[in-house]
């Protein structure tokens, strides 16, 4: 059985980073209730399980996002065009699968903790696609500091997901980790672009989940 779990993004514009940001061909959104509320979700697919990051529902066709000169901005929108990104909406009027919190965690991720910034920038970096990053980090609250984290797929006889993570003291701010590691310059939280750079998207969430499979 096939089980959902449902995660919040911290606001409109961390779910629009989260489905558009730095990607070739946005995410699809879907248009929803959940526990008879109306949301916007997009999904990660797992072995057993889905992932579905899920912001507050504004109604129209696409997610309009944009990132230029430090300034973001993503709304709903019923027509597009060439200045920025889009993401589909899909509504749904039923989900194929149960919206219950599962009591046991199927796909729990594995943890490890990794020493700063620039370490888990370069464990992003993937040999077989150099080129073409598509990592997006998450970052939550969690035992009174905040989180910043990959996730990673090790595949085995049985797929093993993980979670490479940095504890941070204070809440990040920016929302993109700017990255260089041969200029020799550390790793740091920016809203502005530069050529030469590595560039992470950062996604908020309201709080951790179990999934992430971190100890309260």
């Amino acid at each position: 059985m096939v089980q959902l779990h449902f995660v919040e993004t911290e606001s409109f514009l961390d779910f629009g980073r989260y489905v558009c940001s730095l990607r070739e061909y946005p995410l699809r959104v879907y248009a929803h209730k959940l526990h008879g509320k109306m949301v916007l979700a997009t999904r990660l697919v797992l072995s057993n399980s889905i992932i579905a990051f899920y912001t507050d529902y504004q109604k129209g066709r696409y997610l309009e996002y944009n990132a230029r000169e430090g300034k973001e901005t993503a709304k709903v929108v019923d027509s597009i065009s060439v200045t920025s990104l889009y993401a589909p909406i899909i509504h749904l009027e039923t989900l194929p699968f149960s919206t219950n919190t599962p009591k046991k965690i199927m796909d729990k991720f594995k943890t490890s903790k990794v020493r700063d910034l620039g370490n888990l920038a370069r464990l992003t970096y993937d040999p077989e696609w150099p080129e073409e990053p598509k990592v997006t980090l998450l970052s939550f609250p969690h035992n009174k500091k905040w989180i910043v984290g990959y996730i990673s797929i090790i595949e085995l006889d049985e797929t093993v997901y993980c979670f490479y993570y940095v504890e941070l003291k204070k809440e990040p701010i920016k929302p993109f980790i700017k990255y260089s590691g041969h200029k020799g310059i550390p790793a740091q939280f920016t809203s502005t672009f530069q050529h030469g750079f590595l560039y992470l998207p950062v996604v908020k969430l309201k709080k951790s989940s179990p999934v992430f499979g971190l100890k309260t």
